[in-house]
């Protein structure tokens, strides 16, 4: 479940929230609201979210130390580059 927590440093973004879900933080514009986290694995943390604006449910990763290891950043960066060719309706435009 997403427990709602104060900023890592005191001082909260406007539009912005913080939510922990399996040990990790996530920073969520408040107009997504977290319900629960989906998954994990390697890369990162999957919840899942609704958008209040659309009602809709999406799904927001958060990948951890991307850019801590040069292998790991251009694995991520493989990830995105073929998001923003998938067409398809369950995949949201980058």
């Amino acid at each position: 479940m997403a427990t709602p927590v104060e900023p890592p440093n005191g001082f909260r973004p406007v539009g912005k929230h913080y939510y922990t879900m399996w040990h990790t933080l996530f920073e969520i514009d408040t107009k997504y609201m977290p319900i629960k986290p989906i998954g994990r694995g390697a890369y990162g943390v999957v919840c899942s979210s609704i958008n209040r604006d659309t009602n809709e449910r999406v799904a927001i990763k958060k990948i951890n130390n991307v850019f801590g290891n040069r292998i790991d950043a251009l694995r991520t960066l493989r990830e995105l580059m073929l998001l923003r060719c998938i067409k398809h309706e369950n995949v949201i435009a980058l």
